[in-house]
Order: C-alpha cells, then sequence, then structure tokens
C-alpha cells in the first residue's frame, strides 16, 4: 500500500467498492447490495470467489442454478422497490449463458441486478481456454457479448484499472428509476486475479440519493385542465406507483377525484382491493368492471406503466373516438407513449401537484355511482369463482380464492407463467401493495420458486405463498434446496394440471385442439402433448415425491378440505413446505369483454382454424393507433 493507494486484485477491489454503495430516499439510507449469489467454475473461482472469502462483509449465497441466481435477485429487488439488491457470479460458458434469461427478465421489468460473469483470458496467449466461443473474424468476443441486447449496461474489464470507471457507470444506472435493469461487468479470468494500486477513495463510502423527479410545470397544468375537460377518466395504476411508494397518495387522489383505477400486472396493490372505486385488472386478464370503463374512457391517466399490450388488450381496450392520455412515468421513454400529455417525474410528488391543481374538483356523481356498482358486481363474481367446489378435482379460482383466504394477509403471493398468472390478475384480493407479486414483464417459466426465494431474503418477516403449475415446477425446482440451506421458509402451492394449461387453452382458441400441451404418452394417431381425448395414459411422475426428495416439507391434497388444512399447517413448518393439489385442466375463468393478438393461420385445411381465424379478422379491425 503507497500514500492513497491500496493493492488489490480486480476481484478484491470490486467486491471492496460493492460492500461501501448506498442509497437515500427520503432520508433513509441503506446498503445498496445486500449479498451476492454465486455458483463457482475455473472462470471465477480464484478471482471473484477468493475475494468473496476474504471480504464477507458481502454475504455469499450458494445458488444451485445461474438462470435462478437472478430471478432471486431480481424478486429481491423488487420486493425492495429497487433500493436494494442483489449481486450473482458465474463461471464463464454455460454458468455465464444460463444467467441471460435472468437478465432479460430483470431487464425488461426495469429491475436492479448485477451479474459478474467470468470470462475469457484478456491476454490471450493461452486461447482457447476451456468453454471458449472461437470466432474466425476476430479476438475480440466471447459468450459474455450476448448479454449486450439484455443488458441496460454492459461491460468487459480487460486492465484492472477499468474498474474504476465502469462501476462508478454501473452504479450510476443500477440506481437511476428510469435506466435500471441488469448491468453486466464481464471479468476475465486473468484480470480477476491480477492486482493494481487503486485509489483510496474508491473505496470510501458513497451514497446515491434516489431522487424524487417532478414534471415540467406547464405540462402539470395542462394536465389539470384536461382531467378538468373528461367526462369519463380512468387511472392505469401500473408498477411506478409501488415503487414510487405512492400507493397512499393515489389512495387520496381517488377520494378527492372520484376517478376510478385499473390495475396492471405490476400495478396490483397499489389501491386495497376493496376500494369502491378499484375496478381491478385491467386489459386481456382483466376484470368487465375495469375493461367496460376502459372502453368508454375519454382520458386515460396511466401512472408508472409501460402500456404493454395485455393491458391495452392488444390496442383494443380504449374506443373512445377522442380519447386522450396523460402519462405519469419517471422514464420519458414511456411518458410519451400513445401521443400522451407527458408527465416526466415521480408517480408520487406529481400526483401530490396534480391534486393541489384539482382542488375541488370531482367527476359527475352518476360516473362514480357507475364504477362503484361495478366495483360491487365484479366482488360478487370473485365470490363465486372463489366458491365453485367442483368435483373430483378443484379449479384455479378456488385454489387461488383458498390460497388468498386462508393465507396470511400481510403475506405475498409469488408467480409468473402461465393460466395462473391471469387468473391471479383477475381474482387477488390485495390487502397491501407488497400481497401481490408476478413477474409478468417477461412472464418467465422458473421464476415463480427462485422469484419467492428473493422475496422471503427481502422480507423474511412475511409468509410467501408461490403459486406455480406443473410445467413451471418442472422446469425449475432447484431453489428448493437454496431455501432450506439458507432458512427462508416459503409455501409452495404447486398445481399439478397434466401440462401447460395456459397454452392449451389458447391452443384450443386458435382452432388447434390444444396440440402439444398435454403431459401424456402418445398414442396412434395422436403427436406426443396432443389433448387427445381422455383415453390416455399419464406419465409415471410423482411430483410430490420429487419435492419431497428436495428436502421440503409435502402436503398432497385431493380435496378443499385438505387444501384449505395444508395452507394452515404450512405456517407452522420449520422449512419449505410444497402444498401439491390437482386441478382440473379445462375448467376456467372467463375472459371478460377483453381480446389479445394473437395470430391465426391465414390459410388451413382445418375448419376449427379457419373459422377461428374468421373471428381474428374481426377483432384486429377494432386494433388502434392512438395519436
Amino acid at each position: 500500500m503507497t500514500q492513497g493507494r491500496v493493492r488489490l486484485t480486480t476481484a478484491q477491489a470490486l467486491i471492496r467498492f460493492l460492500i461501501n454503495q448506498y442509497v437515500e430516499r427520503d432520508g433513509q439510507e441503506m446498503p445498496f447490495f445486500a449479498g451476492c449469489f454465486g455458483i463457482f467454475g475455473h472462470g471465477n473461482l480464484a478471482g471473484i470467489g477468493q475475494a468473496l472469502q476474504e471480504y464477507p462483509q458481502l454475504r455469499y449465497y450458494q445458488g444451485r442454478n445461474e438462470q435462478a441466481m437472478v430471478h432471486a435477485a431480481a424478486g429481491f429487488a423488487k420486493m425492495k422497490n429497487r433500493l436494494q439488491t442483489l449481486v450473482c457470479t458465474s463461471s464463464i460458458g454455460p454458468g455465464a449463458t444460463n444467467m441471460v434469461t435472468g437478465a432479460a427478465g430483470a431487464t425488461i421489468n426495469r429491475l436492479p441486478v448485477l451479474l459478474l460473469p467470468g470470462d475469457i483470458f484478456a491476454r490471450r496467449n493461452v486461447a482457447p481456454v476451456l468453454q471458449q466461443l472461437e470466432w474466425e473474424h476476430t479476438q475480440d468476443i466471447s459468450v459474455n457479448d450476448c448479454f449486450r441486447v439484455v443488458s441496460r449496461y454492459w461491460d468487459r474489464i480487460n486492465r484492472p484499472d477499468q474498474l474504476i470507471t465502469s462501476m462508478m457507470e454501473a452504479m450510476r444506472v443500477l440506481t437511476s428509476p428510469a435506466d435500471t435493469g441488469a448491468v453486466t461487468i464481464s471479468l476475465p479470468q486473468d484480470v480477476q486475479a491480477e492486482a493494481y494500486d487503486y485509489p483510496a477513495e474508491f473505496f470510501k463510502k458513497r451514497v446515491w440519493r434516489i431522487p424524487r423527479n417532478r414534471p415540467d410545470r406547464h405540462a402539470l397544468e395542462q394536465a389539470a385542465e384536461w382531467i378538468k375537460a373528461s367526462k369519463r377518466p380512468l387511472i392505469v395504476a401500473g408498477g411506478g406507483v409501488i415503487y414510487s411508494e405512492a400507493h397512499e397518495t393515489l389512495r387520496q387522489f381517488v377520494d378527492q377525484t372520484g376517478i376510478p383505477v385499473g390495475e396492471t400486472q405490476a400495478g396490483k396493490g397499489s389501491l386495497r382491493y376493496d376500494h369502491p372505486l378499484n375496478l381491478g385488472a385491467i386489459g386481456v386478464t382483466g376484470t368487465f368492471a375495469a375493461n367496460r370503463i376502459a372502453r368508454d374512457a375519454d382520458l386515460v391517466i396511466g401512472i408508472g406503466t409501460r402500456y404493454s399490450d395485455f393491458t391495452t388488450a392488444s390496442k383494443t381496450a380504449f374506443q373512445h373516438p377522442n380519447v386522450r392520455f396523460v402519462n405519469i412515468n419517471v422514464a420519458e421513454f414511456d411518458a410519451y407513449k400513445h401521443a400522451a400529455l407527458p408527465l416526466v417525474g415521480d408517480a408520487r410528488v406529481t400526483l401530490e401537484e396534480l391534486m393541489a391543481l384539482l382542488e375541488g374538483w370531482q367527476v359527475d356523481p352518476a360516473y362514480r355511482q357507475e364504477a362503484e356498482q361495478l366495483h360491487h358486481e365484479w366482488q360478487k363474481e370473485v365470490d363465486r369463482l372463489y366458491a365453485l367446489h367442483l368435483q373430483p378435482l378443484l379449479s384455479q379460482s378456488e385454489i387461488i380464492g383458498a390460497v388468498n383466504q386462508y393465507g396470511d394477509p400481510d403475506g405475498v403471493v409469488v408467480c409468473a407463467a402461465g393460466s395462473l398468472p391471469g387468473d391471479l390478475h383477475k381474482l387477488w384480493r390485495a390487502h397491501h401493495p407488497k400481497h401481490y407479486h408476478l413477474e409478468y414483464g417477461y412472464s418467465c417459466m422458473g421464476y415463480e420458486i427462485a422469484g419467492g426465494l428473493g422475496v422471503k431474503m427481502a422480507a423474511p418477516e412475511r409468509e410467501v405463498y408461490v403459486m406455480v403449475g406443473d410445467g413451471s415446477y418442472l422446469m425449475m425446482n432447484s431453489e428448493i434446496i437454496t431455501s432450506i440451506q439458507e432458512g427462508y421458509r416459503l409455501t409452495i402451492i404447486l398445481i399439478d394440471n397434466q401440462g401447460f394449461k395456459s397454452i392449451g387453452g389458447l391452443s384450443r382458441s386458435l382452432g388447434q385442439g390444444g396440440f402439444g400441451t398435454r403431459y401424456v404418452f402418445p398414442k396412434e394417431g395422436h403427436l406426443p402433448g396432443d389433448e387427445a381425448g381422455n383415453d390416455v395414459r399419464y406419465l409415471p411422475v410423482d411430483l410430490a415425491a420429487n419435492a419431497h426428495s428436495l428436502g421440503a416439507h409435502v402436503f398432497e391434497c385431493d380435496s378443499y378440505e385438505q387444501l384449505v388444512d395444508a395452507i394452515r399447517r404450512a405456517k407452522e413448518m420449520d422449512r419449505t413446505t410444497v402444498i401439491y393439489v390437482r386441478s382440473d385442466r379445462y375448467e376456467s375463468v372467463p375472459n371478460y369483454e377483453s381480446w389479445w393478438d394473437v395470430p391465426v393461420a391465414e390459410v388451413s385445411q382445418m375448419p376449427s382454424v379457419q373459422a377461428a381465424r374468421e373471428e381474428y379478422e374481426e377483432m384486429r379491425a377494432k386494433e388502434r393507433y392512438y395519436l
């Protein structure tokens, strides 16, 4: 060590830097990195692995699957409202590329995660090294270049001193409310172990302030005038409401103005389910309450939403001929969507300023009464679907109802893919902003258990209910082991519907009869996975035994009463519990006056596909440009 310098390896310097990064918002300060998931190989063992061993202040967690590590980090960051996250390190080669899917999910969902994949030798003299992709036109490429398109920031550290400027940029992106996502710092394995005299200032505590930016005043005033001139305004509450911790401000805004609310997947929980102006889910997976109001809305106020095709029902949800949009969003990119009047700023402070400008104004009492009546009618529909009590198999809506009614109301439900997200979006009664945790930006099969682990790590005091279908479970269940090893108890509701229920239903709606979606043996005249009627041979897979073999406590449920009992007893278990229940594959929650654009074959010899194409063309004609 020289004056003002600290001699460290690149990996040691990186870990020491991460330990001293903090964030602050609204006067609350906390370390930004809460730990590091890792699976070691020759590409990161002697570098990052040695540094983590030397500096245990950054807690190391042993993962089982590299993709799952990133999902857990994303779940953690989402639960922490993006104010904290986890690091993920892997070896070069398959260990690195296994993280690409997780990186894509984090970036699409605007969640900060830091990825540290090992990389090929920077000095090149021993090339090609094990697991190196050779490219005859350049030596300046590796499999880690795959991360470029799914990362918000990407760099490769070819010299130890490059770490200094690179990590400052990495932190800028990770802590940005607008630009955050996956950040990938590729670390050649030889550079990880090289030493350099780093400036001591690089390792001092650094606090990154998360701002609450305010929109342009003129735009605010214009937005207030648009709202006052509207007859049927509607709020679309997205994830930005929750990340901004604006849920209480939203309630005050709704109470003051009488404007009803529809919630996106990321925004569900922005307003308590029982608020009389909460119309519930909107769009493809929406309620009839929200979708009817959306159809005739003349002004849509989007708060923290990116307007996915599910939210807009593939641009068919808002049919008023003169509909206009006011978008509140920290990201300029999202604020300008649909030729909107953009309010580029933090959701909470923007709503506060709008409330002051709208003081004394409310929607017409008849419109408010219409919205409240629809809210009431929707709650009756949820009650109906919670209490179907089908035999011999339970419906998915009954299972959701049991978890919602008998699970801990302070808990968190976690899900990601299949038919469950649509049913949960419609039916889950959210009591608080963190009651509902869906990864639906990427809708990644396999996120559920790993994401649930991240949620539990972020909030160990809460019960975490992971709802997962058999398809997603079979893709990635390895983090059950990690949850048990680290003492993070999850309750996993494993629903067996003999295959891909969601895509099976979609396939049937497109005239394709559920082709390739059922977990059964092929039989004469049918291809593997065909629906093939009821006279089928099921695969000899015992999912309950599988969960037990991974160390989980398992309840097998054949009735509603057994399911309710298992949910209650799971709270008393000393480790992760899997509740296995079979579900009716064909019983589904209705689509409530909405549509999703999934193209149907334009020509086909199949009459069922021809009929589906006619319906598709009729609905597609309703798609709009909002200009």
